[in-house]
């Protein structure tokens, strides 16, 4: 029986392919970027097509690296940016048009006008969340208004509509598979998470003709195979997440109560709440976490829209660092933030406010200020973003936190991790395989093939590989999270 698993972990920025042995190590690795569109101010788009094509191509480069031929995979794995949402058409598949990604901000008067017309209430009762342009149901809305003949041609079947995890399967499978998984299915704003079925009380709302929406299914189960042309053999399909979700998972956070937050281009900050759906004071988010051999389980969980991608725009837009590994050293070259502080809201303000117009400020700037002081307050404003989504997560459970499981890209910055450790007071534990998320989508693929048999086998995995306590930094980051506080406050429109 074959006894490794491909995952494909399709992100904001790249597309990852990963093969994992039964032990959960990697055994293989291909990446690559695609490009960036934001053909307006707040819109972000991707081309789809790209998406696909880069993701093909890590996966046969995978397989290949591995030294495996197709026969010897005994599932795929799907982790994905979960609400960039494509529409493209069932005969031809081809996008209407770019991908909108989930940092899009074009529909945010649409979501404030439907705040203001009483729908936030009976949304977040359905769904669980807060209405906002994050998730994908305001941007299929907006596909249909404003593409060429879309709402026409949806009301007669001949489109479709996914997030990532769908447009991946259908590529895969030739067309065959038009589904997405309850996690995905739970951050489109369209999906009842008691039920765990479309709502058609809020498709009548949005206007969505349910014809062009996917089949939900389970995180876990065999799906169907790849197309011949794809691998050349085919392969199962066995395994759909998103990333978020993913990670959790990965991180083996399979138990009520338990936590871990990803620093990738954004930060999230899930928690486990298993059967139970609590629903939040605080403007976080109640999501369906997976749902594996017929049995939903449900988080808490708070968003930083801009987390590892401040970093980037150092890079990209600054050029004050070469690469975002540099950002780390620049950062050490100075003792503290020198008084500056940076709210990086580029695509408004995730939880605990959830401003969509907001817009990123920096704030403290004297003559002395540098590119080092500007380093610094550019991970600590990653680290404060994720102490907001903390301290909102503990008021609504009455739980403190004892510890904090991280993971992702950011999370190899170790000045970034003490940072963390000292604002929250807390042991900040980075776990030894970084990349949880294609991981967690690597285990629901194997439990639904064999290679696993149960949670308690794959927990058994888990292993950390650095330790961030506490230091004598703690005392200054609390006068520091006033200040950010403060600067916060500047930041709102």
């Amino acid at each position: 029986m074959p006894r490794h698993i491909l995952s494909l972990d399709q992100g904001t920025t790249s597309s990852r392919a990963i093969v994992f042995n039964q032990k959960g190590e990697i055994v293989s690795v291909a990446q690559k970027e695609f490009k960036q569109f934001f053909p307006h101010p707040g819109w972000v788009e991707h081309n789809a097509t790209e998406i696909w094509e880069t993701q093909l191509n890590v996966a046969r480069e995978a397989i290949k690296k591995a030294g495996l031929a197709p026969v010897e995979i005994a599932g795929i794995g799907i982790a994905n940016q979960r609400e960039t949402a494509v529409l493209w058409d069932r005969e031809t598949g081809e996008p209407l048009g770019n991908a909108i990604v989930w940092q899009d901000r074009r529909t945010a008067e649409y979501c404030r006008e439907l705040v203001e017309a009483g729908h936030n209430e009976r949304i977040q009762e359905l769904t669980g969340l807060v209405i906002d342009a994050y998730f994908s149901g305001s941007k299929l809305k907006w596909m249909l208004d404003h593409y060429p003949n879309a709402r026409k041609r949806a009301k007669a079947g001949e489109l479709a509509f996914g997030t990532i995890d769908s447009w991946l399967a259908w590529n895969l499978s030739g067309g065959e598979l038009h589904i997405t998984d309850v996690s995905n299915a739970s951050r489109t704003m369209l999906c009842d998470i008691r039920e765990v079925a479309w709502s058609k009380e809020l498709l009548e709302l949005f206007d969505i003709p349910d014809s062009v929406l996917p089949e939900i299914r389970s995180s876990s189960e065999f799906y169907g195979d790849t197309a011949e042309e794809v691998f050349g053999d085919p392969m199962p399909i066995s395994g759909i997440v998103g990333d978020q979700q993913a990670a959790l998972f990965g991180q083996a956070c399979h138990l009520p109560g338990m936590a871990k937050n990803t620093y990738g281009t954004g930060c999230f900050l899930l928690k486990n709440t298993g059967s139970e759906i609590v629903k939040s004071d605080h403007q976080l988010l109640t999501t369906i976490a997976w749902q594996f051999k017929d049995h939903t389980e449900y988080a808490l969980e708070g968003s930083v829209f801009i987390g590892g991608a401040v970093v980037q725009w150092l890079r990209d837009q600054l050029g004050i660092i070469q690469s975002s590994s540099e950002v780390e050293a620049l950062a050490r070259e100075v003792e503290d933030n020198g008084g500056v502080y940076f709210v990086p809201a580029f695509a408004g303000l995730g939880a605990p406010y959830w401003d969509g117009f907001a817009r990123g400020t920096i704030s403290g700037l004297t003559r002395g200020a540098g590119k080092g002081h500007l380093a610094r307050a550019t991970l600590e404003a990653i680290a404060f973003q994720t102490n907001d989504l903390i301290q909102a997560m503990v008021a609504d459970t009455g739980i403190e936190l004892s510890e904090l499981r991280v993971d992702g890209g950011a999370s190899l910055n170790n000045l970034l991790m003490q940072i963390q450790a000292d604002i929250l007071g807390v042991p900040v534990i980075r776990s030894q395989i970084v990349e949880t998320t294609a991981l967690g989508a690597a285990y629901l693929a194997g439990l639904a093939t064999g290679v696993w048999t149960s949670k308690e086998e794959i927990a058994a995995n888990w292993a950390e590989s650095a330790r961030f306590e506490p230091g004598p930094e703690n005392e200054a980051m609390q006068e520091n999270l006033t200040h950010w506080k403060k600067a916060v406050e500047r930041t709102l429109l």
